[in-house]
């Protein structure tokens, strides 16, 4: 067994201090020996709760632990299918973006021609005008001299006629 140690003053308060912290309250005048016994049993209790909760505290961690877990997996898989979904919105999108981009080019390099062309018929516009007014004129001038020549012809078949009538008459008169 054991032997006996004397307690001093200080082991005992510290030790009645003890008692009373964990609820027991002890005399001065109980045995060491029972009172050691209670000190275990008190120290060992102590250590039982303290363990239990430590081990409350390690299966509280570990729900917690599990729970991030599973968040992050639900996390990495939302960020898969983001990726997923992006990569098919660019694919989606690239091909439309080339055709737009050369069909883009393609009227750009359209205005180009057309500017001179533009240009170009607005000048033949402008010289058919100026040329269709010319034969206008012309045309005018011709159908006056026509008209004039007309009048002319007529005059001078009138003429004739008149000089030939005239010769005739004279002819005629002649013996």
């Amino acid at each position: 067994m054991t032997t006996q140690k004397p307690i001093s003053e200080q082991q005992m308060s510290q030790m009645q201090i003890k008692s009373k912290s964990s609820g027991v309250i002890s005399n001065y005048n109980e045995s060491p020996l029972l009172r050691d016994d209670k000190d275990d049993e008190i120290s060992r209790s102590a250590l039982a709760v303290f363990r239990a909760k430590e081990e409350e505290i390690e299966k509280r961690k570990m729900e917690v632990r599990d729970k991030v877990h599973a968040h992050l997996g639900r996390a990495e898989e939302a960020t898969k299918r983001l990726a997923e979904i992006r990569e098919e919105l660019e694919a989606l999108t690239d091909p439309m973006r080339k055709e737009v981009s050369m069909v883009r080019k393609r009227i750009d390099t359209v205005n180009r021609e057309l500017k001179p062309l533009g240009l170009s018929c607005q000048k033949k516009e402008r010289e058919y005008k100026e040329a269709l007014e010319a034969f206008n004129e012309k045309s005018k001038e011709k159908s006056q001299l026509v008209s004039k020549l007309v009048e002319l012809v007529g005059e001078s078949e009138k003429l004739r006629m008149k000089k030939l009538e005239e010769l005739s008459r004279n002819i005629e008169t002649l013996p």
